[in-house]
C-alpha cells in the first residue's frame, strides 16, 4: 500500500472514530461530545436535607451529559422514603455502611454494606434504615433526575413532616407516593 493511501485510510478511520460520540444514542439522550473529566472535592459537594437525612449531590448531571445523577445519602436509623414510584427514573442503590430494608414490588430484602440493588421506574418501592447506626448509601438515578426536586425539598421549613406539601412537590416531577 502506498504512503498516500495509508494516510487517507487511517485519516478516514480516525474521523469515523471521532464522530462516533456524536451519533451514539441511548434510550433518552444523544451524546453531543466527548465528556470532559471532572473532579468535585468532598468539601465542595452540595448537601440537601430531606426525609430525615441528608442527600449529598456528588456530581451534577450536567457534567455527565444528563445521563445520571449520583448522590450519597446519609440516613439515620428508622428513617427512609415511604412507598412510591418513579415515572421517569430508574435507581441503583449501593449501601456503603449500615443496613437498609428495601421493598421493591412484592419483594423485601435487607441490603448491607457492599450490596447493590436496582429499582426500575414504574415499580413501587420504599426504603428504611434498620439497625442502630446511620447508613450511607450511594444512589444513582438514571437518566438524570430530580436535582431540581432536591432544591425544592431542601427549601421546606417544616422538613418531611408536611407530607402533603412534600407529595405535591414530588408529584410535579413524576414521583407518586402511595398512602
Amino acid at each position: 500500500m502506498s504512503r498516500s493511501k495509508f494516510i487517507k485510510l487511517t485519516t478516514d478511520i480516525g474521523e469515523g472514530i471521532i464522530s462516533i460520540p456524536s451519533i451514539v444514542k441511548t434510550k433518552s439522550k444523544y451524546f453531543a461530545h466527548i465528556l470532559d473529566p471532572k473532579i468535585v472535592r468532598n468539601q465542595n459537594n452540595k448537601t440537601i436535607h430531606i426525609f430525615g437525612g441528608s442527600r449529598i449531590l456528588k456530581l451534577p448531571a450536567k457534567y455527565l451529559n444528563d445521563l445520571f445523577t449520583p448522590t450519597k445519602e446519609e440516613i439515620q436509623p428508622g428513617q427512609g422514603v415511604p412507598l412510591h414510584l418513579h415515572k421517569n427514573e430508574d435507581e441503583v442503590f449501593k449501601v456503603l455502611e449500615g443496613e437498609m430494608e428495601l421493598r421493591a414490588g412484592n419483594k423485601t430484602t435487607v441490603l448491607k454494606a457492599g450490596d447493590v440493588a436496582f429499582g426500575p421506574k414504574g415499580v413501587l418501592h420504599s426504603c428504611k434504615i434498620i439497625g442502630n447506626k446511620k447508613a450511607k448509601v450511594i444512589l444513582h438515578e438514571l437518566p438524570e433526575g430530580n436535582e431540581e426536586i432536591f432544591e425544592e425539598l431542601n427549601e421546606l421549613t417544616d422538613g418531611p413532616s408536611n407530607f402533603k406539601v412534600l407529595s405535591d412537590i414530588c408529584g410535579r416531577y413524576g414521583i407518586s407516593f402511595i398512602s
